[in-house]
């Protein structure tokens, strides 16, 4: 195992904090443990030479490492009271609101699509053939997450929490254990790379907003500044969701608290 310096330590922390907003500062031994195998395919035998790599704007390598050091696992349905919600109280609403007829909804740290795919069954279950247009814009910092979100293959465990109705209706299986979304429900989200630090510049504003187990990442200043700047691209009455083990600190924010993890701009 090759260890880090405090240096290496140090430079690797301050890196990935002021250009993604990840805190690192107490993973000195998650950072070792799943950065030393890519150190090993590279034939490297220092951190040092890897940061350097990063540094010069490898987009593969900083693609690896942000790949390494967070985490991805998710899969659809996950969290359901946030779709109970969206289906139950939001839509109902929004039916009755929006003359217009659209709807704008972010997946912010979208991973591999299984949130912002299973919003838009929701939707889809529930408006059927009523002519509204709604769509999710998903984003995330890994390039290879979102490849595999426009892939859009899955396993039978990333399906087990949706309704068999949907899964016959959306899916096509694939082999014994893979199964491919529609082209249907594809065509409603937009995936892009998008680093959550940039400055929040979009034509429309969004009437929802997911970002759940995302800001798990985050330090306090870092949290309370990106909270900010989801309201202020959120439409009066929009909503954010974030995940269930995430909480906002009472006054820090404009945001007027709901329930657990589900917060209201009025």
């Amino acid at each position: 195992m090759i260890r880090l310096t405090e240096q290496e330590f140090y430079d690797i922390v301050s890196y990935v904090k002021a250009t993604y907003g990840i805190d690192l500062s107490k993973k000195k031994q998650l950072i070792e443990s799943r950065m030393y195998p890519i150190l090993f395919e590279r034939n490297l035998d220092n951190f040092t030479d890897y940061f350097n790599l990063v540094r010069g704007r490898n987009s593969a390598e900083i693609t690896v490492m942000l790949n390494r050091l967070t985490t991805n696992h998710t899969y659809f349905m996950r969290e359901p009271t946030h779709f109970e919600f969206l289906k139950n109280n939001l839509l109902p609403v929004w039916k009755k609101e929006k003359k217009e007829k659209v709807l704008r909804i972010w997946s912010a740290g979208c991973s591999s699509g299984e949130e912002a795919y299973t919003a838009i069954m929701v939707l889809k279950d529930y408006f059927g053939f009523q002519k509204w247009d709604y769509r999710i814009l998903a984003t995330d910092i890994s390039a290879r997450v979102i490849e595999n979100a426009q892939n859009s293959v899955y396993s039978k465990d990333a399906l087990q929490n949706i309704p068999k109705l949907w899964v016959n209706k959306y899916f096509i299986k694939k082999g014994d254990d893979q199964y491919i979304l529609s082209e249907d429900v594809k065509k409603e989200v937009i995936f892009k790379y998008f680093n959550l630090m940039e400055s929040f510049i979009f034509k429309n504003k969004f009437d929802l907003i997911f970002c759940r187990n995302v800001m798990i990442y985050f330090d306090q200043p870092t949290k309370k500044a990106l909270i900010q700047k989801f309201y202020n691209v959120l439409n009066p009455g929009g909503y954010l969701f974030i995940g269930h083990s995430e909480t906002i600190q009472n006054g820090s924010t404009d945001f007027k608290y709901i329930k657990p993890s589900i917060y209201h701009k009025e």
